[in-house]
């Protein structure tokens, strides 16, 4: 994930920080753009979150660097930067943790040095002046002591709220999608004072994970995947099962206070450029609601709707077809013939949860897969940030999110090629067996492994908890190829090749968050905003031009007013915090100047 330093002598490494600190707040405070932008290494990144930019923003190179400043160093008068611990120092590279206040708000950061200058800078946001969060010694009382013939109890009062959001007060953000996005940024919204509600479909917080096929488990471990505030408990499993995250998500949205409205389908949503407020309708359990929130967030995860493939013959085909994502499990399909279609995570685990009942199973590769055993992954690539040995060694989830933060994208597949070398080492009789079985496996265009393929296309790999091991084994068959017509009993592939099926399962992804904008707003304003997720990196289904960051996430679009979040427990964690910052500042009147709005490209 990162890499490892060791502790300098600590004279020089601390007086290159607080000298390049003091130097660079000069600048600033001159106004002088050129004169901080020199400060850095002709080949540099400064990744800034909000901070600086009221956006999720990368530039690079003094250029843009000076660029940046020159927009925003009067409107951030930013001030105050000093280490916040001793500095580090390996390899000629000098790592330091800053902080940082700006004019409306405070900041944490990184800072990477060389002997050139900045090689890496990170700026971020993580509160507004006189609207923070109420914690740690601003923590409510709770109780009011004393007496009080108008006393409104905790309960009343969270009682009222409930009954009169989306009724007689109206939300200033509404959240599609209560998963663990949904409910993450429910959480911050909450404790800043932001009214919202959460709208999603299931009856429950969790259901969308009950509902799933009984072997889906979280393929991240426990220490990655903690939610604001409250992390797992220290008994929780490394891998937890679905139901025992969806119990999770429904306690944490009950005891955060999120305004969830479960059984609840949003129907439409237009947004009114001179009222600058959204109309969005939706049907809460059989009653329609209009609502009229300034914001919209559209937290449906970070894929969109399911790919399921028009094909010949789907119409006559006689045996049972679903996506994999309406999967109702392996219980009903003992000793029937199944094809699979697709080698991604929820391909394996509902290959490997079939032949458990024993089902004959086949898998359609229809192109490579990326494979990396959960053990392997945390050992060499996690376990730096985020394990047990990482938590003994006095790292937190917020330091190692920041860690993670402040490797730049443009440079992030360097970090991580040395990572899954050390993995095709320690685990080549493994792929060694797998590819002997015939299956295509690859390491990423640039053989840095799993979190680039996930970054730049949100899939096209496999964290191993078993399920691979039956396919290099033999015991679930494989085939190669690109499924062309159903007949009433088989599946056909374009070699001509011919499987018997009685139930065929499309594992074949997700589309792009913007189908969900066009069904619930406009194609036009889905056109408008463009393509999400994707770092425009130009290697396999992530086509440029080059973006820095990931398109339209969590941040400020091309739609006033609309704003995607979503991704993984960590990320849902982690921008969750930068998204909630941005409502709450627009929500207070407090001026959100955007540099760098992302463009749209057209890339499909």
């Amino acid at each position: 994930m990162t890499q490892t330093l060791e502790p300098a002598a600590a004279t020089g490494a601390r007086e290159r920080v607080d000298t390049w600190l003091a130097d660079f707040e000069a600048a600033l405070a001159a106004r002088d753009a050129e004169r901080a932008a020199g400060l850095f290494a002709t080949t540099s990144f400064w990744r800034d979150l909000v901070a600086f930019t009221w956006n999720i923003k990368t530039v690079e190179n003094r250029d843009g660097i000076a660029d940046l400043l020159r927009s925003t160093m009067e409107s951030t008068d930013a001030r105050n930067f000093h280490a916040t611990e001793e500095p580090t120092e390996a390899d000629g590279v000098v790592d330091a943790w800053i902080a940082f206040e700006t004019a409306v708000g405070r900041g944490r950061g990184h800072l990477r040095l060389t002997d050139e200058g900045a090689w890496t800078f990170l700026t971020t946001l993580y509160e507004l002046k006189e609207h923070e969060e109420p914690q740690g010694e601003r923590r409510p009382m709770g109780a009011e002591h004393g007496v009080n013939r108008e006393r409104v109890t905790w309960s009343e009062a969270r009682q009222a709220e409930v009954e009169e959001m989306g009724r007689t007060r109206q939300p200033y953000v509404v959240v599609v999608g209560g998963g663990q996005g949904g409910i993450a940024l429910g959480a911050r919204l909450k404790q800043l004072g932001v009214p919202h509600v959460v709208v999603d479909r299931y009856p429950r917080p969790g259901d969308q994970w009950r509902g799933r096929y009984k072997s889906l488990c979280l393929h991240d471990p426990v220490w990655y995947d903690h939610l604001p505030y409250i992390d797992f408990p220290k008994n929780w499993p490394v891998f937890a099962p679905k139901d025992k995250i969806a119990d999770w998500l429904e306690m944490y949205t009950k005891v955060m206070e999120v305004n969830y409205w479960s059984s609840t389908t949003c129907k439409s949503a237009s947004y009114d450029e001179e009222a600058k407020e959204w109309t969005v309708v939706v049907d809460r359990d059989g009653e329609e609601i209009t609502l009229h929130p300034q914001q919209l967030v559209l937290a449906t995860g970070m894929s969109g709707k399911p790919n399921v493939p028009q094909l010949p013959g789907q119409d006559v085909f006689r045996g049972e077809q679903h996506h994999s994502s309406k999967h109702p499990g392996p219980d009903a399909y003992k000793d029937k013939k199944v094809v699979v279609v697709g080698s991604n995570n929820s391909a394996f685990d509902i290959c490997g949860a079939l032949w458990e009942v024993g089902a004959d199973v086949t898998m359609v590769q229809r192109s490579s897969t990326h494979i990396v055993r959960s053990d392997s992954l945390m050992d060499l690539g996690l376990g730096d940030l985020y394990s047990e040995r990482a938590v003994a060694a006095g790292m937190t989830t917020q330091k190692a999110d920041m860690t993670f933060a402040s490797i730049p994208y443009r440079i992030m597949h360097t970090f991580q090629q040395p990572v899954y070398a050390a993995i095709k080492e320690r685990d080549q009789e493994f792929y060694d067996r797998l590819e002997a079985s015939g299956f295509r496996h690859d390491w990423g265009d640039d053989d840095s492994g799993l979190f680039m393929k996930y970054l730049r296309r949100g899939s096209g790999y496999y964290i191993d908890v078993g399920a691979a091991d039956l396919i290099a084994d033999g015991e679930v068959k494989l085939v190669q190829g690109q499924v062309v017509e159903l007949t009433e009993h088989t599946v056909k592939l374009d070699d001509g090749t011919e499987l018997e099926a009685d139930l065929v399962v499309y594992a074949t992804g997700y589309g792009s968050m913007n189908g969900w904008a066009a069904d619930l707003i406009s194609p036009e304003v889905a056109d408008k905003v463009g393509k999400v997720w994707g770092l425009g990196s130009d290697t396999t289904k992530d086509p440029g031009p080059w973006e820095g960051e990931q398109r339209n996430m969590w941040k400020p679009t091309q739609q006033e007013g609309l704003w995607f979040h979503g991704g993984n427990l960590h990320q849902s964690r982690h921008y969750s915090l930068y998204l909630a910052l941005q409502l709450k500042a627009r929500l207070e009147g407090i001026p959100t100047p955007v540099y760098g709005l992302q463009e749209v490209h057209h890339t499909g």
